[in-house]
């Protein structure tokens, strides 16, 4: 395909082949990418069938273990365990994991590498575990002594040194998720379920680290601690998501011996026969452990038991899209849990003296591990609290605690009436309110979390029990309806209907190039009493600062930004009218506003465009290029997009912001989540191995709702592409678009940039400011490089200015334009974009 035949749609992209075809060609590909990860989940499947551990069998001379390694001398075991799963469910996921995880790293690290990985990080790794567990073993440590017999046979332990190896090589945003959220869950797992598994697959994952960075020395990479505000949200999310998986790791293992397992001991239901007749007269310590038997017996305690992890999931969902109500919740819920937690680890209530004189320091060090770890998911989601700040109208808050509170109050009342109505159901055929309200949290709270039950409010049987069991489900399935509720109420959805308004007017013809910016996130709207005219605009420091030029029909803009300037003054606000077009400077000026230039659009007229004669030369070369190469192009939106090009896209995304080391921009500068409307068009430039070797977004623009222009938004492009690769696609773009029937191209506004040639007006203070501000931002950001780069398409230039009433206004004018362009940037980052202006911040 040729850059100037129409881009192919995204289903056109593979080869128009039969479907048995594709898939054996497919699996043919998979399996000369992956041949160590296919072999290697072939011999799983064998050794679990050939050693009979699918039906139970287990052999002990093949397994690690301090006695088949040590005592009988079995030096192969280490190598040998890491090609055996203990059980039917260890080979299924010992098999997947090859398949995917595996096969990613071996992707990463070649084969060979892949093969050194495997079974240097998984033989180290048993090695170091079985001597940790022989030194803590001769500490006499209680933990070690209950293991000293256990025997390990798991191969995914190399699999995850070897995926963690493959890591130093993987490109930013896969090498943090897979390193924070692997290692959150690997910890998780040690201290949750508590077997050798679990403690040889966490060493193997930090051997794999230290041997992946002996792989990439020398390799240049991006700053791994730099990411982008979505994927922040993103791996705080996982991590919360993660560190609530303490209770299921419990119940799913079934390892009671694990050192924070003791805090879940109530989850499980006992299968107590009951409570001994003389508890009645003398309730002992005995009494109260039979009484919290028979109140955690059955479904409703288990799923109670499970809250932790379903408030984490909850939290998890919404901080992933940036929700204040979900960093709440998780804020809340891990403060309940290590104030829960300490209270359940509470010596005295779990160990008698003898006990605690036998565990002493151990059992310390257990306790302060448990409390430690929601706290340090506190201290991340303090550090991180800016990166969530979607918040929920207040309403939508009211009736949240309206809900949520009832609920609890109903619940309650419906059981303190049942409990009242029905003494007969409780021990000593007795109970009060007062015994009532003083256990009145128990029924909500998962049994391990609270002191033992008291002997005036144990119902033993009846109605009562089935109250007092299942009372904390429904409140809690309340809670989570409530919840959700909450996080589709944003303020930014309640003006989806303003969205949409401004939208078909959009459609309808005006904004101009620019003004598809103004949908998105962040932005508020202001309608004209007809509904005709609209202005975007948001908020920042008292001044009420806009995007593009004024939402309307041809004749009314006059109306029309009169009409939002006389509402800014209503509310209090000053208006700044930033970036509009040269048309509507007369309008300001007769106001007797202050104007000034704020950059420059560059704008190619498609009708008649022909990249031929010398002024093209710089562009037709990397076309020509291109085409040589088997450079090929498509044309898409997100959704239409296949699985893999989102990823690739989102992959060299991060990558690109973890290179930067630059508090990200905003405004009028696009990113990831603007490339994800489905207005917005994707073209992309793919290489003849099939992956992406540019991308670029554009913005549409209408006229009588027939699309007519297109402006670029969004450039990424990969590493090792092609020199010349953005002029490609560009110029590809453009033949697309001049066949599609699109009259202009924009290669959008170039901020703070001065028309070739022309020579600056008088200077005046906010021009001072903004050439000063583009002269420092310039090696941070390239801006002027930036806008010769656009200048290689023989554009015409259109002139976006600023207007504003009160120069007295300036400064709060600039800052809330430099809080528009950085809206979270923190005080490190800024740290980091004065270093790089100053010279001082190294290579970027």
């Amino acid at each position: 395909m040729t850059a100037s035949e129409p881009a192919p749609s995204a289903a056109t992209v593979t080869p128009d082949l039969p479907p048995a075809a594709k898939k054996t060609g497919a699996f043919a590909a998979y399996l000369r990418a992956n041949p160590f990860s296919v072999v290697l989940a072939l011999i799983v499947l064998g050794t679990g069938l050939g050693f009979g551990t699918f039906w139970g069998e287990f052999p002990t001379e093949l397994a690690a273990g301090s006695q088949s390694t040590w005592e009988w001398g079995g030096w192969w075991t280490p190598a040998t365990a890491l090609l055996i799963p203990d059980s039917l469910i260890a080979a299924v996921l010992a098999i997947l994991l090859a398949l995917t995880a595996g096969a990613y790293a071996e992707r990463r690290l070649g084969t060979v590498r892949a093969m050194i990985a495997f079974f240097a990080t998984g033989v180290v790794a048993v090695l170091l575990g079985l001597g940790v567990q022989a030194v803590m073993n001769a500490w006499g440590t209680i933990w070690a002594l209950m293991k000293s017999d256990e025997f390990v046979a798991d191969p995914s332990i190399g699999i995850i040194g070897m995926l963690m190896s493959a890591t130093a090589l993987a490109p930013a945003l896969w090498q943090r998720r897979i390193r924070v959220i692997g290692f959150t869950v690997l910890v998780m797992f040690v201290l949750y379920a508590g077997d050798m598994d679990s403690v040889f697959r966490l060493i193997a994952a930090v051997l794999g680290l230290l041997l992946g960075l002996l792989l990439a020395r020398g390799a240049a990479r991006g700053s791994w601690h730099r990411s982008s505000y979505r994927e922040v949200r993103t791996l705080v999310a996982a991590i919360v998501a993660a560190t609530g998986l303490g209770p299921f790791i419990v119940l799913i293992s079934g390892n009671y011996d694990a050192p924070l397992s003791l805090v879940l001991s109530g989850f499980v239901a006992d299968t107590s026969n009951g409570i001994d007749a003389s508890c009645g007269e003398n309730f002992t310590s005995a009494c109260a452990n039979q009484a919290s038997a028979i109140l955690t017996a059955g479904a409703g305690p288990l799923l109670v038991s499970l809250v932790p992890f379903l408030l984490a999931l909850l939290a998890a969902w919404g901080l992933r899209t940036g929700r204040r109500a979900a960093w709440i919740l998780a804020l809340v819920a891990k403060a309940g849990t290590a104030i829960g937690t300490a209270i359940a680890l509470s010596p005295g209530d779990l160990l008698d003296a003898k006990a605690r004189a036998e565990v002493g320091v151990e059992f310390m060090v257990l306790v302060l591990l448990a409390v430690a770890l929601p706290l340090a998911v506190i201290v991340l989601l303090l550090v991180t609290r800016r990166r969530f700040r979607v918040a929920a109208p207040r309403r939508a808050a009211g009736q949240f605690a309206v809900t949520v509170i009832g609920a609890w109050l109903v619940l309650t009342a419906a059981y303190f009436a049942i409990a009242l109505a029905r003494p007969q159901d409780y021990l000593g055929e007795h109970v009060s309110f007062g015994a009532l309200f003083a256990d009145v949290l128990l029924p909500s709270v998962p049994a391990g979390f609270l002191p033992n039950v008291t002997e005036d409010a144990i119902p033993m049987d009846g109605p009562s029990l089935l109250a007092y069991q299942w009372i904390g489900v429904a409140f809690w399935l309340v809670f989570t309806v409530a919840m959700i509720r909450l996080y589709r109420a944003t303020r930014l959805q309640r003006a989806a209907t303003e969205e949409a308004q401004f939208r078909s007017l959009l459609q309808a013809g005006g904004g101009g190039t620019l003004g598809f910016m103004g949908t998105w996130p962040g932005n508020a709207y202001w309608f004209t009493p007809d509904g005709r005219g609209a202005v975007a605009y948001r908020v920042i420091k008292g001044v009420a600062l806009t995007m593009s030029d004024p939402v309307c029909a041809e004749g009314a803009e006059r109306v029309t930004i009169e009409g939002f300037v006389a509402h800014c003054e209503a509310q209090g606000w000053s208006a700044c009218f930033y970036s509009f077009h040269e048309k509507y400077l007369p309008i300001f000026q007769s106001f007797g506003w202050q104007h000034m230039s704020v950059g420059e659009e560059t704008v190619l007229d498609l009708p008649g465009l022909e990249l031929a004669g010398k002024a093209w030369q710089k562009v037709r070369q990397p076309l020509n290029r291109g085409q040589r190469e088997g450079i090929t192009t498509l044309w898409s939106t997100w959704h239409d997009l296949p699985a893999q090009y989102t990823a690739e896209i989102e992959a060299v995304s991060e990558e690109w912001v973890a290179n930067k080391k630059l508090p990200e921009m905003g405004f009028t500068l696009g990113g990831m989540d603007e490339l994800k409307d489905p207005d917005v068009g994707i073209f992309l430039a793919i290489n003849k191995d099939g992956g992406i070797e540019a991308t670029t977004s554009w913005l549409p623009s209408w006229t009588d709702g027939r699309i007519t222009g297109w402006t670029i938004d969004f450039m990424r492009r990969g590493d090792g592409s092609m020199p010349g690769i953005m002029e490609f696609v560009i110029a590809s773009a453009a033949l697309h678009m001049k066949e599609q029937g699109a009259e202009v191209m924009s290669l959008s506004g170039a901020p703070l940039a001065t028309k070739p040639g022309e020579e600056p007006g008088d200077p005046t203070v906010m021009s001072r400011l903004l050439e000063w501000l583009g002269r420092m931002l310039e090696p941070a950001y390239g801006f002027t490089s930036l806008f010769r780069f656009k200048s290689k398409f023989n554009p015409r230039y259109e002139t976006i200015h600023m207007a504003y009433a009160d120069p007295a206004q300036l400064a709060n004018i600039g800052l809330a334009i430099g809080e528009a362009y950085l809206p979270h940037a923190t005080p490190k980052e800024y740290l980091a974009l004065v270093q790089t202006i100053t010279g001082r911040g190294g290579d970027h």
